[in-house]
């Protein structure tokens, strides 16, 4: 049984396209007591978990209410609604790139699948026939470590009698993960459950493919339980280089790391930069910098540039690493949402790195498209937009929000940019201009008026945009989307996941989008081609 009241009937959709978030046509209050509407179920967790760091608080909502809200819905729909509710989760780890909410929601799924009645279970399969347990915790585990973090949330949370399907699908992912690689780079003493850990809770089998794998799964076994005695895998020549390095005299390791030949060295012994300045037993001086920066990650790279300034790596290193950060390819593989470029920017100590990363946010936002006609974007800039994206980040909604709004302006045929909070106003600039300078020009305009906004600056325009975490104040006029005809689509961008949306979602030309990536970008023209948006993974 749902925790909220969603038996009003949703908006009647007449063959309109439509976007897949919908409201249900309940009023609410948002958190500044503006008129709201209560979304469904299934749009209520997608805007939740593509907008949610799980254990952070927003400004209107603290982390324990806010998770307690996302494993309810999770739960809910896991039982009322597998098939969706297990495309949503591989979605997240996959495209969304977004860890903790996937693996979170894959062991909740799993759990309210377990603890429904059989009767419930076997209604929902037979109307849309959905995933194994098992393969659901296989798709969210996508990186070496998760197999371990998400036992150790399971054991946290339901406790050690780990069920069959979990031990199964880890058992899985194990199999496709676990590599020397690998094992040097996240079997540490740092984490909760190591690879011996894991082996011993599912007993995975090695895969017949790998033949190397079972005697890698026997050595993680003994470094976990007898590191004093664990033999090296014959024929594994990156454990062994490894090995070579660790047994080194701590005198004699920095120069065997300058001198010729050091960058292949750690590259060939799978050394990263975070294990270097442990084994060097001292800092990372510019020698020891340039010689892990060639097997360094795109991501690794852009966090350590203020390091690698501080160092004072040369001048050539350094025209290396801005070419391999700014390569639209890199950029690609990565998979960092463009925020990650802009935090990166914001603190960077010297300018020689802010040509290429402006570049690379550049290339980050090169699928948002090239809206035709006349088109109204509407930044939030409001104060609770300037909360930090979690609190491991330094980079705030507002600036997340006007980077997107602004990428959408550049790329119009014809848009005119606007901040808004109390009050409102436009921002100017001109086309081919970097997103960045202008960045420069938004401000900070405290509460959020955002149907007074619309009021005042829209004028005829073909569709609307509004990106904000849509808790805005109460107006006499109504809601924000009331202000434009209904003929007029109007698109909300939503960075936050609050419960209560501003306005109605899911009817025609009202439409309401989350997270922070691109990839809903994508159903603007499709719905304006007159085709109904998907779920980004029934796409």
């Amino acid at each position: 049984m749902s925790r909220f009241n969603r038996s009003a009937p949703a908006p009647a959709l007449s063959g309109a396209p439509h976007s897949p978030v919908r409201s249900t046509g309940q009023v609410a209050a948002t958190a500044l007591g503006a008129v709201g509407r209560l979304r469904d179920a299934r749009s209520e967790l997608f805007l939740l978990a593509v907008a949610h760091f799980v254990t952070q608080r927003t400004f209107h909502e603290d982390a324990g209410p806010r998770d307690d809200r996302y494993t309810a819905l999770v739960r809910e729909l896991a039982v009322e609604d597998p098939q969706w509710t297990a495309g949503l989760l591989g979605w997240l780890r996959g495209e969304g790139n977004l860890r903790t909410a996937a693996l979170v929601g894959a062991a909740e799924y799993v759990k309210a699948r377990l603890d429904a009645p059989r009767a419930a279970s076997a209604a929902a399969q037979a109307q849309a026939p959905a995933p194994s347990n098992r393969q659901v915790i296989d798709s969210v585990l996508r990186r070496a470590d998760e197999p371990g973090e998400l036992l150790a949330y399971w054991t946290a949370v339901h406790g050690r009698n780990v069920p069959k399907p979990v031990k199964r699908g880890v058992a899985d992912a194990v199999r496709r993960l676990y590599s020397a690689s690998s094992l040097l780079k996240y079997d540490t003493a740092t984490k909760g459950f190591r690879f011996g850990d894991v082996l011993n809770f599912v007993h995975a089998v090695p895969d017949p493919a790998k033949p190397w794998q079972g005697e890698l799964f026997r050595y993680a076994l003994d470094r976990r339980h007898h590191p004093e005695s664990a033999v090296l895998p014959e024929g594994a020549r990156t454990l062994a280089a490894h090995q070579a390095l660790m047994e080194l005299p701590v005198g004699e390791r920095r120069a065997v790391v300058t001198g010729p030949g050091g960058a292949e060295r750690l590259a060939a012994a799978g050394m990263t930069w975070e294990a270097l300045a442990g084994w060097l037993q001292g800092p990372l001086d510019a020698a020891a910098w340039e010689a892990v920066i060639p097997s360094m990650g795109t991501m690794a790279l852009l966090r350590n540039l203020r390091n690698f300034d501080g160092a004072g790596v040369s001048d050539e290193v350094a025209a290396s690493v801005a070419e391999r950060i700014s390569d639209p390819e890199a950029v690609a593989r990565s998979r960092q949402f463009p925020f990650r470029f802009l935090a990166a920017y914001q603190h960077a100590p010297s300018l020689r790195w802010a040509h290429p990363l402006e570049r690379a946010l550049g290339h980050s936002l090169a699928a948002v498209p090239a809206l035709p006609g006349r088109t109204l974007v509407l930044v939030d800039r409001s104060g609770s937009m300037w909360s930090p994206l979690s609190d491991r980040s330094q980079l705030n909604r507002a600036d997340a929000a006007a980077v997107f709004g602004t990428a959408l302006a550049l790329r119009a045929a014809a848009a005119d940019l606007v901040e808004f909070g109390t009050g409102s106003a436009p921002v100017p600039y001109a086309a081919g201009e970097s997103v960045l300078k202008v960045l420069e020009r938004f401000g900070d305009l405290g509460g959020t008026n955002t149907t007074e906004a619309v009021r005042r600056h829209y004028a005829g325009h073909d569709r609307v945009l509004i990106v904000t975490d849509e808790q805005a104040v109460r107006h006499r006029a109504g809601d924000p989307t009331e202000q434009v005809p209904a003929e007029v689509p109007v698109y909300t961008w939503n960075l936050a996941g609050y419960q209560v949306g501003h306005g109605p979602s899911g009817g025609a030309n009202r439409h309401v989008f989350g997270g922070l990536t691109d990839a809903a970008f994508h159903m603007v023209p499709l719905l304006e081609a007159g085709r109904d948006a998907r779920w980004p993974w029934e796409a």
